[in-house]
């Protein structure tokens, strides 16, 4: 990443207008293919480098503490950024701006697999092949730096033994809670952080904060409580969404085993239209997230269209708003507590854990059916990892060739 010369010219107002933010975040949620990593670094091209809304050391204290918060961490930064433009409106728009095409992209295809009879067409035996490539490709990416050495290593592999051989939501939570207990008892580095704040990051507003902050667990709790009091279709996608967007640590290729144990074990949406959706989403710009306004289109047995699309992604991204909006003016103090770091890398390596049983199951399970699978499979991993070749393109070749090994 490259580094600013600190002599160049002043930084902008943080004040500006909600419009640019959305003008500004639109056009960035049309051209950001590539996922997370990359998101970031169209941020900063974009943000600090072109329109100088705030400076590197800025930017930089912003996606630290997005990464440490769960959620989609490249969507919470651009909230972030947004939020300092132009407050919480500016927020919101920025989040609007970045997801919508995406987000409308990844409706369009469940109404395309709606219309039309392909389950067993070829090329979308492709997409789920892609699927086993890109997140062997995040596994391989997040490993090195989220589960290294022999407390994060052992973490990593008992959470997928756990995950593997207890398949269900409620593991899950559970060995990243685990997870981030053993890492305060196990991980904790002294001295190992700074002690003084760096960058002006929103100190006031704290009121407000922790009030929303109150809110994220209120609803984390009252949510289950209120789908069991009043079953309807609408809770439950409202509850799933919510508690996923809560509990994903590590990146958004980790909402594929979360969402997965929420929906097709309870017959919402079959194995096989999940795992497409999953590769279709890697061949389009924006955030991966947007993942769940697909599968809100296309569950039921009567798919909910627009409607359901609408509810799952606002339920995914509430999660977001609240801890990026309540955390914000703390930040600066947070990140100095040693023992708050060392339960992240504990749940961080939990999450390797979690995303390793995934791709074994559901992804390769129901994708590799045979020696041309895997031979595809290789391909497209190679292209990710070693090629760096964009994932769109990635999931072309891969649909591609499943429609040519079905001839």
């Amino acid at each position: 990443m490259a580094v600013i010369d600190s002599s160049e010219p002043h930084v902008s107002p943080r004040r500006g207008s909600a419009l640019e933010v959305l003008r500004v975040a639109l056009w960035l949620g049309l051209t950001s293919f590539g996922g997370p990593v990359a998101h970031l670094g169209y941020f900063r091209e974009e943000y600090v480098r072109r329109r100088r809304w705030l400076d590197d050391a800025t930017y930089a204290d912003l996606v630290a503490l997005c990464q440490f918060l769960p959620g989609p961490a490249s969507s919470q930064v651009g909230i972030a950024i947004g939020t300092l433009r132009a407050g919480w409106l500016g927020g919101l728009l920025a989040f609007i701006g970045f997801t919508l095409p995406s987000a409308i992209a990844m409706v369009l295809f469940a109404y395309g697999l709606a219309a039309f009879n392909v389950t067993d067409a070829g090329w979308l035996h492709g997409l789920k092949v892609a699927a086993v490539a890109v997140v062997a490709n995040a596994l391989w990416g997040m490993a090195p730096g989220l589960a290294t050495g022999r407390v994060r290593a052992a973490i990593a592999i008992l959470a997928a033994c756990v995950v593997l051989l207890v398949p269900s939501a409620v593991a899950q939570v559970l060995v990243i809670v685990v997870g981030g207990l053993v890492g305060w008892r196990l991980l904790g580095v002294a001295g190992g952080v700074e002690g003084a704040t760096r960058h002006d990051l929103p100190a006031r507003g704290r009121r407000a904060a922790t009030v929303l902050l109150v809110a994220f667990f209120a609803l984390l709790v009252l949510l289950p409580i209120a789908r069991t009091a009043f079953p309807s279709q609408a809770l439950a996608m409202i509850d799933v969404n919510y508690r996923v967007g809560s509990l994903v640590f590590g990146g958004g290729h980790v909402v594929l085993p979360l969402l997965r144990s929420e929906v097709v074990p309870t017959g919402w949406v079959a194995a096989d239209p999940f795992l497409a959706g999953y590769g279709a989403a890697q061949a389009v710009p924006g955030p991966l997230f947007t993942f769940a306004a697909f599968l809100g289109a296309v569950q039921g047995p009567q798919p909910n269209g627009w409607l359901g699309a609408v509810v799952s992604l606002g339920a995914i991204y509430v999660p977001s708003f609240l801890l990026v909006w309540g955390t914000l003016p703390f930040w600066d103090r947070l990140r100095t507590i040693a023992s708050f770091q060392a339960v992240l890398r504990g749940m961080g390596a939990a999450v390797v854990g979690i995303l390793l049983a995934a791709l074994y199951d559901p992804v390769w399970t129901s994708a590799i059916l045979g020696p041309r699978d895997f031979a595809l499979a290789v391909v497209c991993f190679g292209m990710l990892a070693l090629w760096r070749v964009p994932p769109w393109a990635v999931v072309v070749v891969a649909a591609v060739g499943g429609a040519l090994s079905s001839m």
